[in-house]
């Protein structure tokens, strides 16, 4: 009988720098799901990659002197060690830059544009370089920035390809909002209501101010838009419109594609769209999960406090970092990651409750019968509760790793590895041993717990696949007693089981001198802003920078904004006649607080509309990350309309 197919896909990683956590836990998810889904019996095809190419790469490789090509192939190489180390299972690495990827994009691209769906004209817009995100001026956040990243956008104007998306703007939305493709379901009204409500407009799919990027076949001056080029490697990968693999017919549709967040628009809206129009069938499921927060902060690369999984992993095994941040990641929510969070997990579940189930079982059956059960059993109505909980957990875990709730799946574990070792204290196998009479009831107590564990593991293996066979190895049970298709049976260990004693499989870790360790290690010596290499590329004159006047000026009145919540309207005296600026800081500071302050803004800026109101000028103020706003105060005896620079 042919095996059932799954498809799972991670995004695939824009390649500007070296992996980190943040990467880990989307791969590690798949993994896990994909692992699960071969326990199964399914034939499983799980994908990932890197997406390389874009404005940003071919800045920072002309900054570093050498080709993009160059300039990635590095860090690819070390994504696919990560993988490695992390004990990702992943059946297939694709790079945009593959000779069969760009085969397929020119192909899609042609396609789209012979159907009438790719129409030639004038891009004029707000451009975000680190992003590669086209943004219309209404979609910029209150300072004029990217709404995603936050940071300053530029003006892009060229001659462009367009895809013909709001033509699909009905479909689309009733694509999102009468099936389940989109989870969790409050990810189907951001999209809806941010996207497609205010008007969907057609898309911006070619670039003709930098090179690096796949040529458009019939009009070689023009690039691939990286979104358009990104997305078609679901179906790249799997042999579509090119000859380097033939699994396109069995494996597609995708069955679930996994993403942050941030970046769910282009899956759940351009994607489908341009499935759509390719007359494709649609994927089942696309998961867009939350951000790792690190104390506090997004864990991004751009704000310097990016974790390294080298690190971690080294110290701790892969499998406690696995666990760490598959466990602490809420269904669709941010989480948040620190040393502290890590350490106390691995010490309270790892160590303390399932590490020391497995030893503390282990040692006694080798204590008090020499590492092999007798046959005679004892029943007692304290075994009822344990032995219906891990029967019913294969069944209670199954739904949440096929949906990607992966922390509710380990949740319920533990509240049976919590219940064995409840049953431990219950049942008192140390009184028991000292007592001949009773080692009929020793012995089913440490059979209860050898098969709770051999429940329990099994369905841990697609979360800690390197170290699950240990404990298969300690307990005594065969491969064929940990397949998925027997862990809802209990009693599938021989009754005259034999244990073997082994390493104590996570050691408890003294969290003070550890946090001491790690903070050295991985703290950056200083913030590093992922954009810092562009800012080599970008160099500009003094002649440039002496067309920017920066003035002081004191903030003499301040109001609220009653049309726009972020908005506030400063009254700012600069030494001349005085000024208005609109400037979208009410998130960080009260008109209470500014007024009396002195601050630094740019005094030759063009004046805009904001909200009806006109900004003339822009106050300077600091991006700490995290959407953090820091305004720029000067002393109060520098004089009003004092010249900087």
């Amino acid at each position: 009988m042919e095996k059932k197919k799954y498809y799972i896909t991670t995004p695939i990683y824009y390649p500007s720098g070296n992996p980190h956590i943040g990467h880990c836990y989307t791969t590690v998810a798949c993994d896990t799901i994909a692992r699960f889904k071969r326990m199964q019996g399914f034939d499983v095809m799980f994908l990932t990659g890197t997406d390389e190419h874009g404005m940003k790469i071919e800045q920072k490789a002309k900054a570093l002197g050498v080709t993009p090509k160059e300039y990635v192939d590095p860090i690819v190489e070390n994504f696919k060690k990560l993988w490695d180390v992390m004990g990702i299972s992943n059946d297939r690495f694709v790079r945009t830059t593959d000779d069969y990827h760009v085969k397929t994009v020119q192909t899609i691209f042609k396609k789209l544009y012979d159907k009438g769906y790719i129409y030639k004209g004038e891009y004029t817009g707000k451009y975000c370089t680190p992003c590669e995100s086209f943004w219309t001026e209404s979609q910029l956040d209150e300072n004029g920035c990217c709404p995603d990243c936050h940071r300053p956008v530029i003006d892009a104007h060229e001659e462009a390809y367009f895809l013909k998306i709001s033509d699909f703007a009905d479909k689309i939305e009733k694509f999102l909002t009468e099936t389940d493709y989109l989870r969790p379901k409050s990810r189907v009204n951001e999209m809806v209501n941010n996207f497609i409500k205010p008007g969907l407009e057609d898309l911006c799919v070619s670039r003709t101010s930098f090179t690096w990027g796949v040529p458009v076949s019939f009009d070689e001056k023009h690039v691939v838009y990286v979104w358009v080029d990104a997305l078609a490697n679901y179906i790249s990968a799997l042999g579509y419109e090119n000859d380097a693999y033939d699994d396109f017919s069995k494996f597609w549709p995708a069955d679930m594609h996994m993403t942050a967040k941030e970046i769910v628009r282009f899956h759940s809206i351009v994607w489908i769209i341009i499935l759509m129009m390719l007359d494709l069938p649609l994927p089942k499921m696309l998961y867009g999960h939350g951000w790792i927060n690190f104390n506090g902060q997004k864990m991004s690369k751009s704000i310097g406090n990016v974790i390294d999984p080298f690190v971690l992993a080294e110290r701790y095994g892969s499998d406690a970092v696995r666990y760490q941040i598959m466990r602490d990641m809420p269904y669709g929510s941010d989480s948040n990651f620190s040393n502290e969070i890590m350490i106390t997990r691995i010490n309270s579940d790892l160590a303390n409750d399932f590490g020391n189930l497995v030893s503390r079982t282990v040692a006694m059956a080798d204590k008090y019968f020499g590492g092999t059960l007798p046959e005679e059993r004892d029943y007692d109505q304290l075994d009822d509760e344990l032995v219906e909980m891990a029967s019913a957990l294969r069944e209670t875990v199954t739904p949440m790793i096929e949906e990607a709730r992966l922390s509710n799946a380990l949740e319920e574990i533990f509240k049976v590895v919590s219940r064995a070792n409840k049953y431990i204290d219950e049942t008192e196998p140390w009184k028991l041993g000292k007592d001949e009479a009773s080692r009929p009831r020793l012995a089913s107590v440490l059979y209860n717990l050898l098969e709770t564990i051999r429940i329990c593991s099994g369905l841990l293996f697609p979360f800690m696949p390197k170290t699950m066979p240990k404990v298969w190895e300690q307990i005594g049970a065969k491969p064929e007693e940990v397949e998925y298709n027997v862990l809802g049976e209990f009693g599938k260990l021989p009754a005259n089981v034999t244990v073997h004693k082994g390493e104590v499989l996570f050691p408890r870790i003294d969290i003070e001198k550890e946090i001491d360790e790690l903070n050295a290690l991985l703290t950056p010596a200083k913030t590093i802003r992922e954009d810092e290499d562009l800012d080599k590329a970008n160099v500009i004159g003094i002649e440039q920078f002496a067309e920017v006047k920066l003035r002081t000026g004191e903030i003499t009145a301040c109001e609220k904004m009653p049309k726009a919540k972020k908005l506030l309207k400063l009254t700012v005296d600069d030494g001349r006649q005085g000024r208005q600026i609109v400037s979208g800081i009410a998130k960080w500071y009260t008109p209470e607080e500014l007024v009396g302050k002195k601050i630094v803004f740019v005094a030759n800026l063009a004046p805009r509309k904001l909200c009806g109101e006109e900004s003339q000028g822009m106050i300077l103020a600091a991006d700490c990350g995290n959407e953090d706003i820091k305004v720029l105060f000067v002393d109060k005896d520098i004089p009003n309309g004092s010249p900087i620079g």
